[in-house]
């Protein structure tokens, strides 16, 4: 192969062998120097080259623009081989590519408005699409443990307004209190929602409110989503869409995901009784109206949320009644949700056309099914999101994830056909030792909790395979 020496190509030699060239006031003459492998190079000043088959760049004299796809539309009009030409802007014109390309968040849930910051933090333009004329979601009392605090900005943490210091178990006539090494958090949703779109914007993503989804498919470069906009139909385009849209999302209806099995909760505020300290959270276990758990969580010394999660709405509704006269709480307000249950795990991404489609939080069943809580299990769903887009797919936030899921899950199979005297002996079993295990270790890190707990009281091990095999025998 014969090289030519290395010569330095000035401005008039560029345009007689690159036929011609026009400059831009204000700019060093930079052009589009288009070369025989698909790439131009951008440069304000000479810069020295060396001719051989295919063409490579040794080395640069001057101020370098950067290197581009042939075919990229960031830089204007398109180019042909064997020409130069003047393009706008070039210092400020991005290089196009997977970078480029714009994320559509769908849905302005915490896990979504979480999702959006990340990714906007990482350098990818984000739009944020939310049905509603504004963020106004409606208000429900929320109990998250202290790795919220970690995994929330300045902005977010405004949403705390109480921290728990012990639980009171109930069961029977039983009792046993676990007191929190790191108190939990209360946080109202009504303002940690406005509270992360503001992270959000401020991280550079986009909101677009009044904006509802309709479907999705793919086109030559990623997705089309078709969007019901101020009563108009639009088509937007985007490399990868996130579908942060709740346990009935459209977003996994459209693109192949099965439904999500979903339960029914029911929390009523009400005035705190005066025998509740508002740092206590108490739960009560009444099998023979839910499987789950009664709960009371205060909000402040004057309030508290009473809730229950059940199974069938109607049923759920009329024993959580029952429950509030025989405590004689009077409901002042109502909240209630569809909360989705985890079965096992959620494959979070699918491939569509040159796309990818993405699933975080409640539209991924991404909940602790043992508490039936996912705040922060949502966010570690969207932390996983966030990294896949900015790291072409690489993430282990996925593999922690799902572990931490299953233990939850393996808990609630155990809990869920248990009988009163199952409970009267689970709460009797919870020596001091046991007790010490719960409040040191948070039920973010349910692994970790299971098995000092189990190691500290072997007994429970028993208990919880009685429960398994109660299910067994029952699904048989």
């Amino acid at each position: 192969m014969n090289v030519r020496p290395a010569r330095p190509l000035t401005p008039l030699r560029i345009a007689n062998s690159f036929r011609g060239h026009v400059s831009i006031p204000g700019f060093a003459s930079p052009r589009r120097l288009v070369l025989h492998i698909g790439f131009v190079i951008l440069t304000g000043r000479p810069l020295t080259y060396t001719l051989s088959s295919p063409t490579p760049v040794k080395r640069e004299e001057g101020k370098f623009f950067g290197v581009v796809p042939l075919m990229s539309t960031t830089l204007g009009e398109r180019a042909s081989l064997g020409r130069t030409e003047t393009v706008e802007s070039t210092e400020a014109q991005p290089r196009r590519g997977r970078n480029d390309r714009e994320v559509i968040v769908v849905g302005g849930s915490a896990a979504g408005l979480f999702t959006a910051a990340s990714v906007a933090r990482g350098g990818l333009r984000v739009r944020v699409l939310e049905s509603k004329p504004q963020f106004e979601p409606a208000p429900r009392t929320l109990i998250v443990t202290d790795h919220f605090r970690h995994q929330m900005g300045a902005a977010a943490r405004e949403s705390i307004i109480n921290e728990i210091r012990r639980f009171e178990l109930f069961t029977d006539g039983r009792s046993a209190q676990v007191a929190l090494t790191k108190p939990d958090l209360i946080v109202e949703r009504s303002r940690l929602i406005p509270a992360l779109a503001r992270e959000a914007e401020q991280a550079g993503a986009r909101l677009s409110f009044d904006t509802r989804f309709l479907g999705i498919g793919p086109n030559a470069r990623g997705l089309r989503l078709e969007v019901e906009s101020g009563g108009r139909c639009e088509e937007l385009h985007a490399g990868s869409v996130v579908g942060a849209d709740g346990a009935a999302s459209r977003v996994a209806r459209a693109s192949g995901w099965p439904p999500i099995e979903t339960v029914p909760l029911v929390q009523a505020i009400v005035r705190l009784p005066k025998d509740c300290p508002s740092d206590t959270t108490r739960v009560w276990f009444v099998p023979d109206d839910t499987p789950y758990f009664y709960w009371l969580i205060p909000e402040s010394p004057e309030r508290g949320a009473v809730g229950v999660i059940g199974e069938h709405g109607s049923d759920t509704k009329r024993c959580f009644e029952s429950f509030l006269e025989k405590k004689h709480l009077e409901p002042l307000e109502w909240q209630g949700a569809r909360i989705p249950v985890y079965r096992g795990w959620v494959p979070v991404r699918r491939q569509i056309g040159n796309g990818e489609v993405y699933l975080v939080g409640d539209a991924a069943a991404q909940v602790k099914v043992s508490t039936v809580g996912g705040i922060v299990t949502g966010f570690r769903g969207a932390l996983g999101v966030s990294q896949a887009l900015l790291r072409n797919g690489r993430t282990h936030e996925f593999a922690a994830l799902r572990r931490e899921l299953r233990t939850h899950w393996l808990i609630r199979r155990a809990l869920h056909n248990f009988e009163q005297k199952d409970y009267s002996q689970l709460v009797d079993l919870l020596d001091a030792s046991t007790r010490q295990s719960l409040g040191e270790i948070n039920r973010d890190e349910s692994t970790r909790l299971l098995w000092n707990v189990v190691r500290r009281q072997p007994r429970l091990v028993l208990l919880g395979l009685r429960g398994l095999l109660m299910g067994k025998a029952e699904r048989g």
